[in-house]
């Protein structure tokens, strides 16, 4: 496990488009998740199931996810660890873990790999919050304690959340998220 953190993109990077598959095969465009009841914007995390940090995380980006869909706020996460080295980040395990943990919006598969490349994604997890003009707002940490629930103190995406809803602008200092390295296709 190699302990990596987000890089730092500019604020108002465009979103790169993207069209994936869930692991039971249906389809989504990047576009039609963000046309989804005329939303705000589009929450985005590359993901993964045996990550320790992104299994330490899952559970509150799941709850942000809700949240944020109060907000029209869509949701998707990307799993770009579709290595053979790590078969418990398989397409089959991945259906396993949208049950088992209940999540309720796209989780998709980056089979290539392109589209954690084209996002500049390092680790698992990596957060991005656009806006409707499929603008960055937000690329950072969901909070100040990954390890510990009981412990966090600042709970930055949510306040970016809450700020963007709100037509307030979004806090410019923005810490990256930590976890393990994608696990890159050689």
């Amino acid at each position: 496990m190699a302990l990596l953190e987000s890089i730092i993109i500019p604020l108002g990077t465009k979103m790169p488009s993207f069209e994936l598959k869930d692991p039971l095969g249906k389809t989504y465009k990047s576009s039609d998740l963000y046309e989804q009841d005329k939303g705000r914007g589009l929450l985005i995390g590359f993901m993964c199931n045996h990550c320790p940090y992104a299994k330490a995380v899952w559970p509150r980006f799941i709850r942000l996810a809700k949240y944020a869909q109060g907000m029209r706020i869509n949701t998707v996460a990307i799993n770009p660890n579709i290595n053979p080295e790590f078969p418990e980040d398989s397409a089959p395990e991945m259906k396993k873990k949208i049950k088992e943990w209940g999540i309720d919006f796209p989780y998709l598969v980056d089979e290539s790999q392109e589209v954690a490349k084209a996002f500049r994604a390092q680790c698992t997890p990596d957060i991005y919050l656009f806006n409707n003009q499929q603008e960055l707002i937000y690329h950072g940490r969901i909070d100040d304690n990954w390890q510990d629930e009981s412990k966090i103190t600042r709970e930055e995406l949510k306040e970016a959340l809450n700020n963007h809803a709100a037509g307030l602008p979004v806090d410019k200092k923005q810490r990256p998220a930590m976890g393990c390295s994608i696990k890159w296709k050689t």
